[in-house]
């Protein structure tokens, strides 16, 4: 008998991912793919979309043939800061840029200061100034780059409802998707910024991340999601299994930190200190602040291992040392300059630390102050939260999670063992579509982490 199922394509900048889900949310099917870059007009690298766009007919095809599934629902989550172009026609017109692609001065001449100045422009939009990761300005490099090309525009579309309208033709934007440092949202006014009605820019209505249109696909009627920002999207099995209000910390490359009941404005100097605003498939503003600590950490870590002699991976192995935490934690070594250029402190005297392990405690007790000083930027006056997950690789680091616990005494700290969050999300905003009855209840796989006992 076929199993009734949810088909998710998790599209990352490295990893292409598609994830079947059933009824009861449990994970069925998982594959990945990994696609060569190409490189734009301009010769920057970008993803292959064409590619991409084979890949995911052909996939979506392969399952309506098997035995095994039977497919209800489709949805997207897909990385962010990225557009698709649409011509009359339907037809794309440009590949997917980059979003690292360096963004002409020329471009946001005049931008700023027509709008109250740089500081003000990204507060209001909740956008830290960042060239195309702003990817409402990515349309007005491209109509002041390319104009001949840009007349020939007829639609503009976030790239989840890009991969969305592939299968659907439907043309529509979520706030999820606007809602990421895209600089299109006014967040005082809860809609568009002007800047784009007066350059002539339009732009698709948005809609809730649960509609859905159903589509026919090889003779099948299949349920197409609108797709999600992945971010916003890692969201959702927390809002939906929650009791309590939460902070989020996903880590990795990038840990990311999500305070969806922090309904503050953001600031000026929250801005400068990175942080920013998404927003949730309720429609609401997430308080966000990021830090590339999985990067930091790594380079660190790897520079230890060099002096000491180890394999780089030598950290795994490295147990939590309570009375070794209590040695070092009112020191400073790493980072007392800020974080370099390089982000390898390569000024800290390793010679000062008896081994590896010294020196390892101390790197995790300074990055974990800069975590603090990342989460405090999402953390309003009135603080509701009484919860923080952590979530991602930094979630198996013990000295960190337990550092964290300690430092936080008035939160509970948990990590969190859910698996592919992203794709998780995706599926639950489509279960109302794909099936029919009570939902399942989520296990959130909380575990309540025991805090270093920092006083001796």
């Amino acid at each position: 008998m076929k199993k009734d199922v949810i088909a998710i394509f998790d599209i990352g900048k490295t990893n292409k991912k598609i994830l079947l889900f059933d009824s009861g949310l449990k994970l069925v099917f998982q594959t990945e793919e990994k696609f060569a870059e190409i490189t734009d007009e301009d010769g920057v690298s970008c993803d292959d979309i064409a590619k991409v766009e084979e890949w995911m007919i052909q996939s979506v095809s392969a399952f309506q043939a098997r035995s095994d599934f039977n497919l209800k629902a489709i949805n997207f989550a897909t990385y962010g800061a990225s557009l698709a172009y649409l011509d009359f026609k339907g037809q794309r017109l440009t590949p997917i840029y980059n979003y690292l692609k360096p963004m002409p001065d020329e471009v946001l001449a005049g931008l700023y200061e027509k709008y109250g100045g740089v500081d003000e422009f990204s507060r209001r939009t909740a956008s830290p100034a960042l060239g195309m990761l702003n990817s409402g300005l990515q349309i007005l490099w491209l109509k002041k780059h390319m104009p001949t090309l840009f007349s020939n525009v007829n639609h503009v579309l976030h790239f989840p409802q890009y991969l969305s309208y592939i299968f659907s033709k439907r043309i529509c934007s979520e706030y999820t998707s606007i809602g990421c440092h895209t600089a299109m949202w006014d967040f005082d006014k809860h809609c568009y910024h002007s800047w784009l009605a007066n350059e002539n820019i339009q732009l698709p209505a948005p809609v809730s991340n649960e509609d859905a249109a159903e589509t026919v696909i090889n003779g099948q009627k299949i349920q197409v999601g609108i797709g999600i920002h992945d971010s916003s999207s890692s969201l959702v099995p927390y809002l939906i299994g929650s009791a309590d209000p939460f902070i989020l910390i996903s880590t990795g490359t990038w840990c990311i930190f999500m305070n969806p009941f922090n309904d503050e404005p953001l600031t000026a100097e929250q801005l400068k200190k990175d942080g920013l605003c998404y927003m949730s498939t309720r429609q609401k503003q997430v308080k966000s602040a990021r830090l590339f600590m999985g990067h930091i950490h790594d380079v660190n870590s790897d520079h230890i291992a060099s002096y000491f002699g180890v394999k780089a991976d030598y950290f795994k192995s490295v147990k939590p040392d309570e009375s070794l935490m209590l040695k070092l934690l009112r020191k400073r070594a790493f980072f007392i300059n800020g974080i370099p250029a390089d982000y390898v402190d390569s000024s800290v005297d390793l010679s000062a630390f008896v081994s590896y392990e010294e020196a390892y405690h101390q790197l995790i007790i300074d990055l974990t102050y800069q975590c603090l000083d990342s989460l405090e930027l999402v953390i309003p006056k009135k603080d509701s939260t009484r919860s923080v997950y952590i979530t991602g690789g930094f979630a198996r680091n013990e000295i960190f999670v337990r550092l964290l616990a300690a430092l936080l005494p008035w939160k509970s700290v948990f990590t969190s063992e859910i698996d592919n969050a992203t794709a998780l999300g995706a599926a639950m905003i489509m279960w109302n579509k794909a099936f029919t009855g009570a939902e399942t209840k989520l296990d959130l796989g909380l575990k309540k982490i025991e805090p270093f006992r920092l006083i001796p």
